[in-house]
This record gives structure tokens, sequence and C-alpha cells, in this order.
């Protein structure tokens, strides 16, 4: 059985035409998929339209796009239209983002997420079957009867949803294809395999449909260096991106740990040396480091915990040579 690899560009200093030359590559060297972030820089759907021109094979994703900056119709007029471009290659990847960038960036209310979504889901997939809008049963709009003046080209263009809440996880497994998990120790993915089957029995659909695709850091790096990387990254997900990932942690069980680790980040005297106080196991459920056939083998053996589609985080900020290096160094099938 073919195992199916995807890897996601970093949002932060986004180099275009080096992550298009990485696309490229990864095509060529058979992954599944390469995905693209939004922030506040670079457009989602444009990028993908030039990767689209310059790809043959490999599907391409949004990963993800938020659900509030552009109305549901439009997030399917954009989906519509690259899916076309690209012959059929579209994964659409969405999510709620978070409060600080819808108000502060986008200037929209970050009101009623999970209903937010879902109807993006159900606008989507109304508008791409050529039906009309009047049909999608949306809850937050009172649409008219609009439809598509055109034809999409696939009715069924997969949608995958970023979520951390037990809620929106069950609601993934009653509507959308793909749950993508974010800073999830793949040890309890169980945890969230159980709400999408919740959810899938409520439509009378198989949780075995519902794809889990979870950004993973993998660290290919020899020795004690790659481990470190891997602990700096863990101190700033808990310490510096918020409450998120230390709630998520905390319910799954690393409380106390999550707790030391926020400590030691916030401080600014011990900011530095924050990475210390992660320790190994949590490190090791939520990052894969060390050499590359380690790495390789170490993200095959995790598939048995129901990961279907790991998407590998590209290193950010880096020259070609390394973007090179690690592409060539986890590319599928090996």
């Amino acid at each position: 059985m073919t195992e199916r690899t995807g890897v996601l560009a970093f949002w932060k200093n986004y180099d275009r035409k080096l992550y298009l030359k990485a696309a490229i590559l990864a095509d060529e060297l058979g992954y599944d998929s390469f995905w693209i972030p939004e922030a506040w820089g670079y457009e989602i759907f444009s990028l993908l339209t030039e990767m689209a021109i310059h790809t043959k094979r490999i599907k391409l994703g949004t990963g993800i796009v938020n659900v509030f900056s552009r109305s549901p119709s439009l997030i399917a007029m954009n989906a519509a239209t690259v899916d076309e471009i690209s012959d059929g290659r579209l994964i659409l990847g969405i999510g709620t983002s978070g409060k600080r960038v819808i108000e502060g960036f986008h200037g929209r209310a970050f009101d009623k997420p999970l209903s937010q979504w879902k109807d993006v889901v159900k606008v989507t997939r109304t508008l791409l079957s050529g039906r009309k809008l009047t049909e999608a049963d949306a809850k937050l709009v009172e649409y008219r009867p609009f439809a598509l003046e055109m034809k999409p080209l696939r009715a069924d263009v997969p949608i995958f949803v970023a979520a951390l809440k037990e809620k929106s996880i069950e609601t993934i497994g009653e509507v959308a294809d793909g749950w993508m998990p974010t800073f999830w120790p793949y040890t309890e993915l169980k945890s969230g395999h159980e709400w999408i089957a919740r959810g899938a029995a409520k439509a009378g659909r198989s949780p075995s449909d519902i794809v889990t695709a979870p950004f993973t850091t993998v660290l290919p790096m020899p020795g004690d260096f790659g481990k470190q990387k891997a602990k700096e990254i863990v101190a700033f997900y808990i310490g510096g991106m918020g409450d998120y990932y230390k709630e998520l942690l905390t319910d799954l069980g690393f409380g106390e740990d999550a707790e030391r680790i926020d400590i030691a980040y916030k401080q600014k005297e011990t900011r530095k040396e924050s990475w210390k106080t992660v320790p190994d196991d949590l490190m090791n459920s939520l990052m894969i480091a060390g050499d590359p056939q380690y790495c390789i083998e170490e993200l095959r053996r995790r598939r048995e915990y129901g990961i279907g589609l790991p998407i590998l985080n590209l290193p950010n900020d880096v020259p070609w040579a390394v973007m090179e290096q690690f592409l060539r160094a986890m590319a599928p099938n090996q």
C-alpha cells in the first residue's frame, strides 16, 4: 500500500520562489500533497494557482484558510477555480484561526466558530455540486437562490478541518473528509478518533472515510542537536502561542508538564533555557527527531495510530540546499 505523506510550508518569512521550487521537487519525489498556510502575508489561492501551473501530479492543499475573512460562497468560488486549474488536485483545508487574527487583522467578529466552518462546508458542497444556495441548510445566513455560473470540475473536493475541541472534531465526523490535528500527541489520537466515530455514526458514515492528517514536525538531525531543537519548539508552542496548546495538553493528561514549561518560557530570565523543562516523553509524543533513517521508520510506525496522511512541516528560513536535503531525506516509500 502506498504511504501518503504531505509537506507544509511555513507562513513566517514565506519565500514564494523557494517554496515553489520545493513543490516541484516534492511532485517529482512522490509526495502526496503540498500545503500552503495563510496568515497576514501572501494570499493562499493565488499561491496554489502558481503551484498548479508548475506541477503535474501532487495534490495542493490550503493549510489552512480561515473561515471568517472570506464568505462561505467566496471560499467555494476559490476552491472551484483552483480545482479546475489544477485538474482536480485541490484539498480544501479550513479552520477558524483565532480571535486575535480574525478581529485584529481581518476586522471580522470572531463569533460562533463552529457554526461558521460548518456553514463553509455546507455552502461549498452545495455550490460545487451545481445546486442553489437555498439548498445549503446554512445556519448563519439566509441565502438567495444563487448557483455558480460555471460548472465545477468536481463536486467532491475533499474538505479537511483543523480542530482541537471535542464538539468540532465530532462534527468533522459528520460532515468533513479529514481531521488536521496540530500539536496533538500521537499516542492520544484515540480520543479524537472516538469523537470522529461518534459524529460519523450520527451521519450514517464510516469513520474510516475520514483521514487523520496531523501537522508533524520532523527534525532529521543526528545526535542531541535535533532533540534540543524539538524541545525548543515544544516550549514555544506551550509558552508562546497563547493558551490553545497548553489547554489541549492539559486535557490530554500532560497538565503538570505544560504548566512547568509555560512558567519557564514566560519568565524572561529562563526563556532561553525553557526547553530543558520539556521531558523526553512529551517531546517524543509531539515531534520526531533523530537521524534520517530513524525519522522515516518512526513516521511509519506512527501510522499504526490511525494517521493516514502525516503532513511534515518544512524547515523555515533556510537555503535551498537544506530544503532539498529535507525533502529527499523524508521522501515517501523509501
